[in-house]
Formats: structure tokens, sequence, C-alpha cells
């Protein structure tokens, strides 16, 4: 059995807690509590275990932002906490949590799934396991996986949940596995767009209506949230519902219950929540257009999804999964590509993201007359013709010509970002800091010309 090496750590007013604990803790198997940072050999810690009571959540807080520098995995062990309280801890950073009262088999469950049994140097980079419901999100960039590593934690929790993300990213379908991931699962499954109803039928049609309510409401009719009753209701462009309706939603999300269109009869319901936004919300209830408290509410568990010209690194598997989707769907031959097509697809924008390029894939299969996809085949406006000449003479090749001009383009972006200071933009992409120093070496990035830019824009403001 491969041990865990941890480091258990508490607030100083938890000395007594921390020695108790760690005496009953000392016999888990497979486990090895540290008492300092690193062991006399001088290896690292496989992960934090952190002691959180209801008395030093500031403590831990602070804990979390420290520990996102260091990128060791966080179990928060946790005594006296209420939901709330515990949710706010996995949005912080915190990888899993368990009672502190836990049995020992518990606790060497959860510590090996959050180190994956792999030590520490190996997990900044290895993929995490797939879980089966997770299987519809394709793509390895660093940054997508790391919002796809919380989808499972969060299925375990009953908080809400926002998922932002542009047009196209793959909300909903981060909803769905939250869903059918969670203890809802054999519950119903109600999704609704709010950008696509009338302003005034979003009441109706979320909370229902009395017979009689209108002329024409001839009989009682359930809401989505009825519908959803023991299940999830997915609010999409949740910043689309009017303000009247989202106060009437926020009274819900806190009493669990609502009134039916023109009905003096409150009903309850045991519905979670989650809502996804392509726009700022904070920005939204800073203009007044979207209620902050409402934000609160729904903003305890976050989902960022990054648009895909910032995930180039996955064109790749994403192509590749549509080509072989689409070629079983429509009963063809697998259509191959020509060598010039990932650079014309690198080259492109992608306002509508994954699903823009899902349906240009889905209709190139379609028209294309041979048994190759050329880049005319594509059917892309804004990009510059490629010659045959540019590009690599193999798919592995144009792959590896992608996922350069991805990285290389990445990193600047990330240095100029953080003005040069290279342990923040590697903290920022999710990478340890050799790792991307190591990847600024290959393409020949200099962090300095960063440093001048930032100097060059405070003098100019000063």
């Amino acid at each position: 059995m491969t041990q865990i090496q941890c480091q258990v750590i508490a607030a100083p007013n938890h000395a007594d807690w921390l020695q108790s604990w760690s005496r009953q803790a000392a016999p888990t198997p497979g486990v090895r509590l540290l008492t300092e940072r690193a062991n006399r050999s001088g290896r690292r810690a496989d992960a934090v275990l952190m002691l959180v009571g209801d008395d030093s959540l500031g403590w831990a807080r602070s804990v979390l932002d420290d520990q996102r520098a260091g990128f060791d995995p966080v179990l928060a062990v946790t005594r006296h906490l209420e939901a709330p309280a515990i949710a706010d801890l996995l949005r912080l950073g915190a990888g899993d949590f368990v009672g502190c009262n836990c049995d020992p088999e518990e606790l060497r469950l959860r510590l090996s799934r959050l180190t994956e049994g792999v030590p520490i140097a190996q997990a900044q980079t290895a993929a995490p396991p797939r879980h089966p419901l997770l299987s519809r999100l394709i793509g390895q960039n660093a940054r997508f996986l790391q919002q796809l590593g919380r989808i499972p934690r969060i299925a375990g929790c009953d908080a809400g949940v926002l998922i932002l993300g542009e047009t196209g990213t793959g909300k909903e379908l981060c909803a769905q596995a939250i869903h059918y991931m969670s203890a809802r699962a054999g519950h119903p499954w109600v999704a609704v767009n709010c950008g696509a109803l009338p302003a005034e039928l979003v009441e109706d049609e979320l909370f229902g209506h009395a017979r009689g309510a209108y002329t024409s409401a001839h009989q009682a009719r359930r809401g989505l949230i009825g519908e959803a009753e023991g299940g999830t209701l997915f609010l999409d462009e949740i910043d689309s519902m009017p303000l009247p309706s989202q106060a009437k939603l926020l009274r819900f999300l806190q009493e669990k219950e609502y009134r039916p269109v023109g009905s003096s009869r409150c009903l309850t319901a045991d519905v979670r929540v989650i809502a996804a936004c392509n726009q700022d919300l904070d920005l939204l209830a800073e203009q007044g257009r979207f209620r902050r408290d409402l934000f609160y509410r729904l903003n305890v568990l976050t989902v960022c999804l990054p648009p895909l010209r910032e995930r180039l690194d996955d064109l790749p598997p994403l192509v590749e999964h549509f080509m072989r989707r689409f070629a079983d769907d429509f009963g063809v031959s697998p259509r191959g590509l020509s060598p010039s097509v990932l650079a014309r697809l690198a080259a492109h924008h992608w306002p509508g993201n994954v699903r823009e390029l899902e349906h240009m894939l889905e209709r190139a299969v379609l028209l294309c007359a041979g048994g190759t996809i050329d880049a005319s085949d594509l059917e892309l406006q804004d990009t510059p013709s490629v010659q045959e000449g540019e590009v690599a003479e193999s798919f592995s090749r144009a792959k590896a010509q992608v996922v350069g001009a991805f990285e290389c383009e990445f990193l600047k972006r990330m240095l100029k970002r953080h003005a040069g200071n290279i342990s923040h933009a590697a903290q920022a992409c999710g990478k340890d800091r050799r790792a991307f120093w190591q990847l600024m070496r290959k393409h020949a990035i200099d962090a300095t010309v960063y440093h001048e830019r930032a100097d060059e824009i405070s003098h100019r403001h000063s």
C-alpha cells in the first residue's frame, strides 16, 4: 500500500485539537501524519489536512489563499460546520472534506481520491480520472480540467451552483453532470432557457398558475419548480430574468416555498437550482440589472468554463471526437483531414466556442465531396488563407504546430496579465512554477519584457 504523507494544520487557538486529533488519526493505515511541512528526507507532503471549526473559518480562508500558490491538495477536517461554510471552503480551493470523527478507512479513501495515488510532482501534470458522466466534455487543457475536477465535489453538496462561460462552452453539459452525479439523479432534471421566455410568462413557467388566474386558465398548471420536485432545475441565461421574477426566485431559494400565479396558497418544493450565465453577474448587479442578493445566493459554488480560443490545445481531440461521431451518425466512412485544417481552425476566433466547432464539422462531414476534409470545406470567414507549404505534412505534425502556437500565445498573455511575474502567472493557469518556466524556455519567452511594459504603463499614469 502506498503511504500518503499528510501535513496536519490547525488555527493557533486549536493546538489542543490538533494534538488530540493527530493522536486519534495516527493509526490510519496507509497514512503518515507530519508535524512539519516536509519530513527529514525533504519529501514534500502529498496533502494538507486542515482542521476547521466554526470559530476558525477566517483562518481557513487565508490558508486556502496561501495553498493556491503551493498547489498542495487540501482535505478539510470539519467540526460544527454548516453546509454553507463547507461549500465556501470547497469554493475557495479545498479538494474535499470529512467530519472530524470519520473512521480511519473513510479518511484513507478520501485522501487516496484527493492525491490520486501519485507523487505530488506527477500530480501537477497528470490528468484526473474522468467520470463517465463527464465524457461528453472533451479536452485536456489544464484550466479546463481544473474546472471539471470540481464537478464531482460540487455534485456531492446540495448548495446553489453558478456556471459561468460564453455561449457554446458546455454549461448545460456541466449542469447535467452535476445532477446525474448527485443524490438527486433518480429525480427529474428540468432545464429552461430564461432568455427564450417572454418577460410576462417567466413566473407562470416557473411557478405555475391557479385555475382562473387568467381568462384562458381553465385548470391549474404546475410550474417547472413543481415538475422538478426532488430533482434539479437548470436556469440558463439567468441574467435575462426580469427583476420582479428574480425577487420571487430569491424567496424560493431562501424559504423553499413559492406561490403559483393567481393563488393565495404557498407551496413547497425540494429542488436544487443550478444557474448559468454568459454575462458578468457582478457587473450587472452594480448596474442595477440583477439583484445582488440573488447573485450571492446563486454564487455559492461556481464552475467557470474557458472559451475555446483560450484552450486551442484541445482542438485536436475535439476535432477527432466530432469527426468520429458524425461518421457514425450519418453512416459514412470516417473522413480524413488535410494538414491545413488544424491551422485554419487555430486561427479562428471561435465566438460560438465548441458548439460552433461542432456545427462546422457536422456541415463539413456532410458536404465533403471526397474522403478528406480540406480547409475550403470549413467555410470560415475570418481566418487568413493558409498555403499548403506553410503547415506540416501530417496530422500529428499539424497538431504539434497548433499546440505549440497555443502554448506560446497563452504564456505571453498570462505574463502580460501578471506583469511578468512567473509565479503569479503559473498559479493563475494551474501549473507549478518550474513547469511554467520550462515552457517559457521552450518558446524562448523573456519575462522581463513584460516587467518593462508594466513599468511603462505605471510611469504613464503617474
